[in-house]
This record gives structure tokens, C-alpha cells and sequence, in this order.
């Protein structure tokens, strides 16, 4: 691929450039040459059927529906969509649609996280929920949920079928998740699990229906589906990295916002399963939401520095390359050195 850097085993390292696009859409991701010119028109074709999704006659209507898209974001279902799509044909109109499905699916949970989480901002800007009301969030995710159900009218009643149990996972996951690890649970498997119904299950259909709609044979799109559950995994578990090593402004929100809301992401389950007498500070911290300031810089510097978070990132390679492997189904080229990089970005990326 142009402009790639191959390593020591031949895997591209570099094969992503920032390129210039609207705000809404994806960042470092697209490849160099003709197969980055393509996915540039396919997310511009995608970006423009966005908007047309969110539309309204009525002027509220369009502002709230289109608050979490003009707000921007990495478009990274979408983006995988159009990807699996170019090993089959990319320009069929059903492909563009299926991406804007999970967009939209994507999008409309965003609005109902932000309700369930209480949460002031959402990339950079006031949520919905916080520059009007819990009740307006919860009916624009709920008009976003309608507007992917027509698109899907029209791409034919299996995909009816795969949306409805991609979306049960969501729900399933978003459950447990609020309900926490039941007695006898491990709770870093809980949390893997949760992680792959909320996150890795769209993603994975992104894949699927990229590939399936541009005409991809069977055996293919089940391995690209696969490396879509793997790779959505990994890019959950990434950011919840990014929150705890990221200086501040660098990934769009404050350093330390899961310690302070009391989420346990995946370092602060190692640390708090742990019997390691380095990390007994570290546990005491952690066990309850961190909200002092002074505690909450203490927390955050002992968790950077702690084995607990080594862990963490070892499981985050793990995912990455279970994806990659999946990658052996994939005729090599382009477009599976663009899937190998993508495995890359989720363990260096910083925002």
C-alpha cells in the first residue's frame, strides 16, 4: 500500500494519514492511493445520508436529532462497513444505507448512555441530556433508533433479523452493566462480556453488513464479522486506557473521568482483585468513586504507574491480535493490510 511502513514481519505499521474532511467524520484512519480515495467518497456519501437521517420539518426536531452527529466523532462502524465492502462491490447504494445504520444505532445509544450516566459532555459538547432534558435525550436516540429501522426496511428482513439481535446485545449488555457482577462472577469476565455485547457487537455487524451488501461470499463475511467483535473489543478496552495515560485535552475529555465516576474499567479490576502489597494504596483509592482532587491525581498517578494497568494493556493486545488472525480468511492486498493496521491504531492510539 502506498505511504505504508511494513515491519519486521512484513505487517504495515503506517498506513494511516489524517486527511481533510468534515468535523463528523473519522480522523487518522483512512489509507494512502486508491483505496483511501474510496473510502474517502464512500464516508462522504455516508456523511451526506447522515444528515438526511436526522432531518425534521420541525426545527427542534432536526437540532436535537443532529446534536451527537454535528458534534463529530471517529465514524468507526461506518468506516468499517465501507472497508469489508471493498473486497466485493463497494458502490452498491445498499452498502452506504447499512453504514448509516450502524451509525445511527450507534449515535442513538449515545444519547441513552448520557441519560443512564448523567453525563454533562459528550465529544467536546454539552449532551443532550444536559443542554435540555433527560426526556428530550431519550426521544432524539429513540427517533435516531426509528430512522435506522426504515433504512433497514429496504435492505430486506435478514437484515431486519441481524439488527434486532445486534441490538438485544446492546440492550443485554447495557443491563448488565448497570446491574454490576452477580456473587460467584468473575469480574473481569463480566466486564469482557459486557464490553463485547455494548461495543464489539455493532461493530462486528458493521463488518457483516459492509461485506454481505457488497456481494461478499459467506465464508468471508463470517471471518470479517468475527474480526469486527475482536477489534470492537479492543477499541472499547483502548479507551478506556486513553481515560486513565492521557494528558489533559489530548482525547477530548478530563484525565480519570471513569475513577471519578466510579466505573471500574479493566485496570482497576486487576487492582482491586489483587493482592499485590505495591497496590494496597491503590485499592483503598479505587474501591469507591474518587471525587477529591487530590486523591483523585494520587489515584491516577499510582494506576499509571502499576502492574494492574500492564495487565490491562496486555489484554488489549490480546484482542488485537485474535482480530488479526482472523485476517488469514482475507485475500491479501489493500484492503487486508488497511485491517492489520486497524489492529495496530487500537493499541497506540491516544484519543
Amino acid at each position: 500500500m502506498t505511504g505504508a511502513r511494513a515491519a519486521a514481519d512484513g505487517t504495515p505499521t503506517e498506513v494511516w494519514h489524517r486527511i481533510s474532511t468534515p468535523a463528523s467524520t473519522m480522523g487518522p484512519w483512512l489509507p494512502d492511493g486508491a483505496l483511501g480515495e474510496a473510502l474517502a467518497g464512500g464516508l462522504a456519501r455516508v456523511e451526506s445520508a447522515l444528515a438526511e437521517s436526522v432531518g425534521s420539518e420541525h426545527p427542534f426536531v432536526r437540532e436535537a436529532a443532529g446534536h451527537l452527529m454535528a458534534a463529530g466523532g471517529k465514524r468507526f462502524r461506518p468506516m468499517l462497513a465501507l472497508l469489508a465492502a471493498q473486497l466485493g462491490d463497494p458502490d452498491r447504494p445498499e452498502v452506504t444505507s447499512a453504514a448509516v445504520v450502524c451509525e445511527l444505532t450507534h449515535l442513538a445509544t449515545l444519547y441513552h448512555d448520557d441519560v443512564m450516566d448523567e453525563a454533562s459532555v459528550r465529544r467536546g459538547a454539552p449532551s443532550a441530556n444536559s443542554r435540555w432534558t433527560n426526556s428530550i435525550a431519550i426521544l432524539a436516540g429513540d427517533l435516531l433508533f426509528a430512522r435506522a429501522s426504515d433504512l433497514l426496511a429496504d435492505l430486506g428482513p435478514e437484515a431486519v433479523r441481524i439488527q434486532a439481535r445486534t441490538f438485544e446485545r446492546l440492550v443485554t449488555g447495557q443491563i448488565r452493566e448497570t446491574v454490576g457482577a452477580q456473587p460467584g462472577d468473575d469480574p473481569v469476565g463480566h466486564y469482557l462480556e459486557v464490553l463485547a455485547d455494548k461495543t464489539g457487537s455493532l461493530v462486528a455487524t458493521s463488518a457483516r453488513f459492509g461485506a454481505s451488501f457488497a456481494g461478499v461470499g459467506d465464508d468471508l463475511v463470517e471471518a470479517l464479522t468475527a474480526f469486527g467483535e475482536e477489534v470492537g473489543v479492543a477499541f472499547q478496552l483502548s479507551d478506556d486506557l486513553i481515560d486513565i495515560v492521557s494528558v489533559a485535552g489530548a482525547s477530548g475529555k478530563s484525565p480519570g473521568t471513569d475513577l471519578r465516576e466510579g466505573i471500574a474499567t479493566l485496570p482497576v479490576l486487576f487492582a482491586l482483585a489483587g493482592n499485590d502489597p505495591a497496590e494496597a494504596r491503590l485499592r483503598e483509592l479505587v474501591a469507591a468513586p474518587v471525587t477529591d482532587d487530590a486523591e483523585h491525581a494520587e489515584a491516577l498517578r499510582l494506576l499509571r504507574a502499576s502492574r494492574s494497568l500492564e495487565r490491562a494493556t496486555d489484554v488489549l493486545r490480546e484482542y488485537a491480535d485474535r482480530a488479526r488472525a482472523r485476517l488469514s480468511a482475507v485475500p491479501a492486498g489493500d484492503v487486508r493490510d488497511a485491517l492489520s493496521a486497524l489492529c495496530d491504531y487500537v493499541v497506540t492510539r491516544t484519543s
